[in-house]
């Protein structure tokens, strides 16, 4: 992480945006105690600008603020970075959460919320981002992902995702060849409250091999691995001989 004014290690640059002055200073106290150098603005214009001028390492966001609001912030965020956001809001209802969500939001912590809890949030989004060998982008033999710019073309032409598709995939090709299991790709996409909902993650991968697989009944990229989790392949799979049908094949029907 970055030094300070002082010359000491900093554990980061945190921007708190709360329109509630106590609750600024009370997290803005916290996050210097543990060794960050704190932003804070009370509103979401503010919190664009200092952003620009600052590049914080971690956004603490609320939605409800005077002018733009939170999902405004995040949108306008988005726009040049993808700084790990993280939502504090007292709005406990669906809809918002989704909002949030879908415009860009990492991850969304429902006042009150307990400080440990959300210092350990903060220091997860900060491990994230700290990954310096994680390539840019991503390229198969039959389309690539600009993890930077957000896009993705297939033979040459930009592919439409949604906001969902596009943040199931990017997750997924951050870990190559890895299992991602349900529950957490549930978790990190859609929030905690979603972890069981599986039904979603078939519909959208459906989806992403639609738009991405030169066979969608055939996956080679986006591999199901049954009741379990995904897995993003870049590689070709090896050759299977005519006539024959291969392990990885076979798991992946259907």
């Amino acid at each position: 992480m970055s030094g300070n004014g002082s010359g000491e290690r900093s554990e980061g640059r945190i921007l708190v945006v709360d329109d509630e002055r106590p609750i600024r200073r009370a997290l803005a106290a916290n996050l210097k105690a543990r060794g960050y150098e704190v932003d804070a603005a009370g509103s979401g214009e503010e919190a664009l600008d200092l952003a620009a001028r600052h590049h914080p390492d971690v956004v603490l966001l609320d939605l409800g603020l005077p002018g733009i609001d939170g999902v405004e912030v995040i949108e306008g965020l988005r726009g040049w970075s993808r700084i790990p956001i993280i939502v504090l809001s007292a709005r406990d209802a669906e809809a918002a959460k989704i909002a949030a969500l879908d415009a860009g939001a990492d991850d969304y912590v429902t006042k009150p919320f307990a400080m440990g809890e959300l210092l350990a949030r903060v220091r997860a989004a900060l491990r994230r981002t700290v990954d310096g060998d994680a390539p840019s982008m991503i390229e198969t033999a039959h389309f690539e992902v600009d993890l930077v710019a957000k896009r993705v073309r297939r033979d040459g032409e930009e592919i439409h995702l949604t906001p969902t598709e596009w943040h199931i995939l990017e997750v997924l090709v951050r870990s190559p060849g890895r299992l991602v299991g349900q529950r957490q790709l549930l978790q990190e996409v859609w929030g905690p409250q979603y972890s069981t909902e599986t039904n979603y993650l078939r519909l959208y991968l459906a989806q992403l091999r639609r738009k991405l697989e030169p066979e969608p009944s055939r996956p080679r990229y986006l591999i199901t691995e049954p009741g379990m989790g995904y897995r993003f392949e870049p590689g070709d799979p090896p050759a299977v001989p005519d006539g024959a049908v291969s392990e990885e094949a076979a798991r992946t029907r259907g």
